[in-house]
């Protein structure tokens, strides 16, 4: 049960009282813009333009999304390729599953250091995430356990905002004492994640509270699930599988909003721990890291409504259904579908369904999987049909990742730490990149349309 202690918050930090609501009403009557006025002044929103590509807003190595081929000054939608320091994402993968190895590990060393590793660069740097991969005395008990939330991601930021009490140098942002502070959070992330998530569970639903030790000679996934389980056991698959995902969710172009914050936060000077815990932030959103679970949770509300799975005109029907905000949420959407950069397909979500195929059949969820590939294979004809597309809709990353989360047994509460688990690597690797190629701090203009006002005095206001 939850001690007594965390039952006496004030309301006043949770209730809307009337007079919030009346004052709410305020902000919303007086801060609407004209939505005409962004086209008008031709403001890209969302730094976006209205073909949908980003706005360019500086330059980096770490990583490329190619998604068009340009022929006769023209934009042709291609399959989606991804590459991190210029090696396709696709022959990464390929290269560290032939040779029956784990890739995270390898996917970081090249992500922060901007080369391939030999074999005893790679043994050194997991021996060095290895001893890295320890929290300081008492932290869990202190910090952890102080203060449960069911929030795990805000869990992970309050978490690493305190590491900053324990680094001697934590202000420090030369490269060498960055990159020290960049490896250990790549370490303990996960260590942060479970633990933060067992505290929840204890306090909350009065499960048996355990901690596992990491085990220094395993590799990021296993020590995931072992950590994780109370028996600590894990199928070779299982763990083969988890990393891949964290390998996909490593880094994905400088412009994503997480990714894009971390260059923000850095470029103003701030440490480390700040910097990464507004990524989070960012990361935590629904319209970012938080997506798989609006996934996962369409399709129980799919298998409720679908009688058969195998009935493609009744599967069209709650697609359909969904586009037209009368399903699910209602908010008109068919969530893991589309991206705002792939136009043909997302080169992580064709990947990923290879291996979702095979822990499918070895968890008995062959026919969830084959739900899976129907949908797929359904909605980006409806969304064609129903939606006016100036590219591809293809599946994304986001389609099978919760799927295979929930095979794995990882609680909803951790996929999206998970993703931030997986992207610590990149947001280490621009967040150094930023620093070394350090110049003006990044500061967008907006434009203001409110016109001039005289002051009025208060007793004259009405």
């Amino acid at each position: 049960m939850l001690p007594t202690e965390f039952n006496t918050l004030d309301e006043k930090y949770s209730k809307i009282t009337p007079e919030i609501a009346r004052l709410s009403r305020i902000c919303v009557e007086n801060g609407v813009i004209d939505a005409e006025l962004y086209s008008r002044h031709q403001v890209n929103r969302g730094l976006r333009d209205l073909n949908g590509n980003g706005v360019l807003t500086g330059l980096t190595e770490i990583s490329e999304i190619q998604s068009f081929d340009k022929s006769d000054g023209r934009k042709i939608p291609i399959e989606g390729r991804l590459f991190f320091r210029g090696v396709d994402v696709k022959d990464l993968v390929k290269g560290f599953i032939g040779e029956a190895r784990f890739g995270f590990e390898e996917v970081a060393y090249l992500l922060i250091f901007g080369g391939l590793p030999t074999k005893k660069e790679l043994d050194d740097f997991t021996h060095l995430l290895g001893r890295y991969r320890t929290l300081p005395t008492s932290f869990v008990r202190d910090i952890i356990m102080k203060a449960p939330s069911s929030d795990m991601m805000n869990t992970l930021a309050r978490s690493v905002l305190t590491l900053h009490a324990y680094d001697t140098k934590a202000n420090d942002t030369d490269i060498p004492n960055v990159l020290r502070q960049s490896l250990l959070l790549t370490a303990v992330f996960p260590l942060l994640a479970v633990y933060g998530y067992q505290a929840y569970r204890h306090y909350f639903a009065g499960d048996d509270f355990f901690i596992r030790t990491p085990k220094a000679k395993l590799s990021t996934a296993e020590n995931i699930l072992q950590m994780l389980r109370k028996d600590g056991r894990y199928t070779e698959l299982e763990a083969r599988i988890l990393d891949v995902a964290l390998v996909l969710h490593a880094e994905h172009g400088g412009g994503n909003n997480s990714t894009f914050t971390t260059h923000v936060v850095s470029s103003s000077g701030t440490d480390t721990y700040s910097s990464v815990a507004a990524s989070l932030c960012s990361l935590k959103g629904h319209k970012h890291g938080g997506a798989n679970i609006k996934v996962v949770r369409m399709f129980e509300d799919l298998k409720s409504v679908v009688k058969d799975w195998e009935d493609d005109d009744e599967l069209e029907s709650y697609l359909r259904a969904l586009l037209d905000g009368k399903a699910f949420d209602r908010a008109g959407l068919i969530y893991g579908m589309g991206h705002a950069v792939y136009s043909l397909s997302d080169p992580r979500a064709n990947i990923f369904k290879r291996f979702v195929e095979s822990l499918s059949r070895e968890k008995g969820r062959l026919d969830e999987y084959n739900l899976y590939s129907r949908v797929q294979r359904l909605a980006g004809k409806v969304i064609a049909e129903e939606r006016k597309i100036y590219k591809g809709v293809s599946a994304n990353i986001d389609f099978y990742s919760g799927f295979v989360y929930s095979m794995l047994d990882l609680p909803l509460e951790l996929y999206t730490p998970i993703f931030a688990i997986a992207r610590i690597a990149g947001w280490s690797a621009h967040r150094i990149e930023e620093l070394i190629n350090s110049g003006k701090i990044i500061r967008p203009a907006y434009m203001n349309v409110m016109g001039r006002r005289p002051y009025v005095p208060i007793g004259d206001r009405g």
